[in-house]
């Protein structure tokens, strides 16, 4: 049987880390920038965890 390919967009989308927690980057921080507050866009800069009810979905096209 051949090996599972994993998503090209979960690739650049996601990292592991060492703990074998999924880091992803929040969205709503590309366009329309003007209309949000100083504070939002600066949360919106952090990275953050995958949330563990959304994690088998993301390890899934990882292929992990």
């Amino acid at each position: 049987m051949p090996k599972m390919k994993s998503n090209s967009g979960a690739k650049k989308r996601f990292a592991l880390t060492g703990t074998g927690k999924i880091k992803r980057k929040h969205a709503f921080h590309s366009h329309i920038l003007t209309k949000k507050s100083t504070k939002r866009k600066r949360r919106l800069v952090k990275t953050t965890l995958v949330d563990d009810t959304e994690k088998h979905r993301v390890m899934r096209l990882l292929a992990l």
